[in-house]
C-alpha cells in the first residue's frame, strides 16, 4: 500500500470503530482486515499503529481538530509525527486509493495545529490526562502528585507479557523457546512464571504458543492467580472464568491435580476456553455456565478450598490495551458495575469452606470497585476477614507484594492496573473427602478431543468483554 492508501485504510477502521461504540476497537480491528485480506501484514501493523495511536490521543487531538476522522487522522499526523500542510496536502490528494482532499476552509482551520506539540496549556485537566470528565476527580484523589506520572503511563502501549506453563516446561525453557524463534524475553519482576517482550510480536503462530508452553497474560493477571493459593488437591472455583486465563495458571500451579470448576455467565466465552486448556494439557478442570435461576452454588455451599472472582470491572487498569475505552466509559456504568460486584461476592462467598479462602480482584483503579467494594463486604459478612498478602504469597520464586491488598498500576510496577484482596473464613477446615464435592462435568462440558488454532489470549480483552463477565 502507498502511504495515501494506508492512511486512508486508518480513517476507514476509525470510522468503524465509531459506528461500534459497544465493541472493543481490537474486535472491530480484526473483522475489518479479515474483510480486507488484501491488506498484508506489514500494510496491517501500519494502519493498526495509527489508528492506536489517534486512540491514545483522542480527546486532545479531538481540542485541537474536532471529532470526525478524517481531521482526527490529520491532527495526528501535524501533532505528533512533525507533517507540514504541504505534506498534508499531498497526502489528502483525493486521488486513487488516497483520502479525499481537505476544502480550502479546513486548511485555513489547520494552520493553529502545523508547528505545535499535542499537549497545550489551555486544555483542561481531563482533556489533558485523557479521561472523561467525571472520571478525572476520582482519579486525581486516588492519585495526587502521581496523577501525570500515572495517566502518562497508562497512555503508552503495553509489553507483551507471556506466562510460562509449568505443565508443560520451566520459565527458563519456555525463555529459550522463544529466543530459539527470535524473541527476546526477559522474566517478569514479580510473577515466577512472567515472561516480558517489549513491544507487539507475533508469538501466537510460533512453537512456543502452539505447544502450550507459553499464554498470554499480564504480570498482574498471573499475580493474582498465584495469590489464590490453590495446591495441588484443593477444590477451587474460578467463579468469573471467561475464557480461562487465571483458570490455566490455577491448574498449572496446582500440577494438574485437584479439581478446578470454571464459572461464567458466557457460555461462548467458556467454549472459546476449551482450546486453551487442551492446549495447555490442562485434566482437572470443568466448566458450568451460571444462567438465571441456577442452583449450582446452593448445593455446593462451603465446598471449596478457594474461590476467585475475577470481578467484571470498569477496566480502567488495561487502557494500555484498550484506550478506546476511555471514551466509552459511563459514570452509571460505574454504579450498575460496584453493585453487580457485591452481588457475585455475596454468592461465591457462599462456596468457600472454613479455612478456606475467597480471592477478589479486578483491572480497575477505581476504590469504589476495590477497596470500598471489600470494606462492604467485610461489614456484610463478619465470617471473613482480610489476610495479609504475604500469608497469602506461597509460591516458590517471583517477589511477595507488600501490604494487605494489592495494589498494581503501569507506572509504579510496569503491569496493567489490578487489585486484588485474600479473604479468609473463619472456622477449622474440615477434611478435604468429608466435604462434599462439585458432581462431574457432563458431557456437553468436557474438553472435546480436538482444539483448533486460536489467534489471541483473552488477556488483551476489552472492557465490553470486562462488563459482561470478567475483567482480563
Amino acid at each position: 500500500m502507498t502511504p495515501s492508501a494506508r492512511i486512508e485504510a486508518a480513517i476507514a477502521l476509525l470510522d468503524a470503530i465509531e459506528a461500534a461504540p459497544k465493541r472493543p476497537a481490537d474486535a472491530v480491528a480484526n473483522d475489518f482486515f479479515r474483510e480486507r485480506r488484501y491488506i498484508g501484514s506489514g500494510d496491517r501493523r501500519a494502519v493498526s499503529d495509527r489508528v492506536w495511536r489517534v486512540l491514545r490521543s483522542w480527546r486532545r487531538l479531538s481540542w485541537w481538530t474536532g471529532k470526525d476522522a478524517p481531521r482526527l487522522m490529520v491532527a495526528a499526523s501535524l501533532l505528533t509525527e512533525g507533517w507540514t500542510l504541504s505534506g498534508v496536502a499531498d497526502s489528502y490528494s483525493g486521488g486513487r486509493f488516497a483520502p479525499a482532499g481537505l476544502e480550502r476552509g479546513e486548511y485555513n482551520a489547520l494552520r493553529r495545529v502545523e508547528g505545535h506539540t499535542l499537549d497545550h496549556p489551555d486544555m483542561p485537566p481531563p482533556v489533558r490526562f485523557e479521561l472523561p470528565d467525571w472520571l478525572y476527580p476520582r482519579l486525581e484523589a486516588r492519585f495526587g502528585d502521581r496523577l501525570a506520572e500515572e495517566m502518562a503511563a497508562l497512555s503508552e502501549p503495553a509489553p507483551l507479557d507471556l506466562r510460562a506453563n509449568l505443565l508443560k516446561g520451566t520459565r527458563d525453557e519456555a525463555r529459550a523457546a522463544l529466543a530459539a524463534e527470535g524473541w527476546e524475553a526477559k522474566p517478569t519482576p514479580i510473577s515466577p512464571w512472567g515472561l516480558r517482550i517489549e513491544g507487539r510480536r507475533p508469538v501466537t503462530t510460533g512453537p512456543a504458543f502452539q505447544s502450550g508452553l507459553v499464554e498470554i497474560q499480564d504480570e498482574g493477571s498471573q499475580i493474582i492467580a498465584a495469590l489464590t493459593d490453590a495446591r495441588p488437591g484443593m477444590r477451587v472455583v474460578d467463579w468469573c472464568a471467561g475464557a480461562g486465563g487465571k483458570t490455566l495458571a490455577l491448574a498449572a500451579a496446582m500440577k494438574n491435580r485437584g479439581q478446578i470448576v470454571a464459572c461464567d455467565v458466557s457460555g461462548s466465552r467458556l467454549d472459546g476456553a476449551v482450546r486453551r486448556l487442551r492446549r495447555a494439557g490442562v485434566n482437572n478442570v470443568e466448566r458450568h455456565l451460571v444462567v438465571p435461576g441456577d442452583k449450582w452454588a446452593k448445593r455446593r455451599e462451603a465446598a471449596f478450598d478457594r474461590v476467585l472472582v475475577d470481578a467484571p470491572c470498569t477496566g480502567t487498569g488495561t487502557w494500555r490495551r484498550n484506550p478506546d475505552a476511555r471514551t466509552r466509559l459511563a459514570e452509571n456504568d460505574l454504579l450498575e458495575l460496584t453493585r453487580k460486584q457485591a452481588s457475585i461476592l455475596d454468592t461465591a462467598s457462599t462456596l468457600v469452606c472454613p479455612g478456606g479462602r475467597l480471592i477478589y480482584g479486578t483491572c480497575s483503579l477505581l476504590a469504589e470497585e476495590n477497596e470500598e467494594q471489600v470494606s462492604a463486604f467485610l461489614s456484610r459478612h463478619a465470617d471473613f476477614a482480610l489476610i495479609p498478602l504475604s500469608k497469602a504469597w506461597t509460591v516458590e520464586g517471583g517477589t511477595c507484594p507488600d501490604g494487605e491488598m494489592l495494589s498494581l498500576t503501569p507506572a509504579r510496577n510496569g503491569t496493567d492496573g489490578f487489585f486484588a484482596a485474600v479473604l479468609e473464613r473463619a472456622g477449622p477446615k474440615p477434611p478435604g473427602p468429608a466435604r462434599p464435592g462439585p458432581e462431574q462435568a457432563g458431557p456437553e462440558q468436557a474438553v472435546p478431543e480436538q482444539a483448533g488454532p486460536e489467534q489471541a489470549g483473552p488477556e488483551q480483552a476489552g472492557p465490553e468483554h470486562a462488563r459482561q463477565g470478567r475483567a482480563g
